[in-house]
């Protein structure tokens, strides 16, 4: 697909580093597939993969992380 951001790139599967956050709660992701542009860098992540990284940053909320790093593990 053609990047919506840089609009000159086109994108290929990779993989990119998340950092999301939830209140005091910061969870960073490495390694999480994603469709990347070849020409700035910009990642697109499939919407099964981005509800699945919300759920574990909630629960890390839930239980008082405050800052957690992971590599990305399918389900």
């Amino acid at each position: 697909m053609k990047c919506v951001v840089c609009k000159n790139g086109d994108t290929e599967p990779g993989v990119s580093t998340v950092t999301l956050e939830r209140d005091s709660t910061t969870v960073v992701f490495k390694s999480v597939p994603a469709q990347v542009c070849q020409d700035c860098g910009e990642a697109y992540f499939d919407e099964d993969i981005v509800g699945r990284l919300s759920d574990i940053v909630e629960e890390a909320a839930r239980i008082g992380v405050q800052v957690d790093v992971r590599e990305y593990v399918a389900a």
